[in-house]
């Protein structure tokens, strides 16, 4: 990915990324969809002398292409969606799964907690060609009042359970009557059950199996499916 292909005002926003963090443009290919994502390639300057490993809470979170991101952004890139569908990714990150979402066809809204993370989203939006993207700042404790979407998805969100209140409310509030949430994690979140626990008291909860490969490692994610109960 030639940055100097980026228009004017990405490229702006990615030589002012350039200015303070090493990157590179990662390429996800997911069928026939291309998405070419801005990346942190060295995450020190970003870490600000913290040890993640000994605060496990200090690491960026966004800054990492996770697993379940990929395969929740493989099956959205392989769905036919109506024209005019809405969809809000929450906790975006590197916003992949929204991403392949406005690539299939969704009018698309990425949501994250900082602007620096929406200039990353920007940048690689523009980057994979896709012009059908919002970008917006939403805190899940304060959120403002907010727009219904037809579909609700999430990578990875679930790390401290002090934000499933404010999750639950945050979908219950910008989700249609008639809508659907996707949400993948590494089976092994300890977080996700108890999350889910609490999500069906309102909706229908289902959950599938995706198993991607990595070098000779096989990492399972679970997708899950929530529609409101009636």
């Amino acid at each position: 990915m030639d940055p100097q292909t980026l228009p004017a005002a990405e490229q702006a926003i990615y030589h002012r990324i350039r200015q303070q963090y090493k990157t590179a443009f990662e390429p996800l290919q997911l069928g026939s969809i291309r998405l070419n994502l801005a990346t942190i390639t060295d995450l020190e300057p970003l870490l600000e002398g913290k040890d993640p490993l000994s605060n496990p809470s200090e690491f960026p979170f966004w800054v990492r292409l996770w697993e379940a991101a990929v395969v929740l952004a493989d099956y959205l890139a392989g769905q036919q969606f109506d024209a005019g569908t809405r969809l809000l990714e929450l906790g975006a990150g590197m916003g992949a799964p929204g991403l392949a979402a406005a690539a299939a066809g969704c009018d698309v809204t990425l949501t994250d907690y900082e602007e620096r993370i929406l200039d990353f989203e920007r940048v690689s939006a523009a980057a994979s060609k896709l012009e059908n993207v919002r970008f917006a700042i939403l805190d899940w404790k304060n959120p403002p009042e907010m727009d219904r979407y037809d579909i609700i998805v999430g990578a990875e969100i679930l790390f401290r359970e002090e934000f499933f209140e404010p999750l639950l409310k945050v979908i219950r509030s910008a989700l249609k009557p008639d809508g659907v949430v996707y949400l993948a994690h590494d089976i092994r979140r300890q977080s996700l059950k108890p999350f889910l626990q609490m999500a069906e008291a309102e909706y229908t909860v289902a959950a599938s199996r995706r198993t991607l490969k990595i070098h000779d490692d096989d990492k399972v994610i679970l997708l899950n499916r929530l529609t409101p109960k009636k």
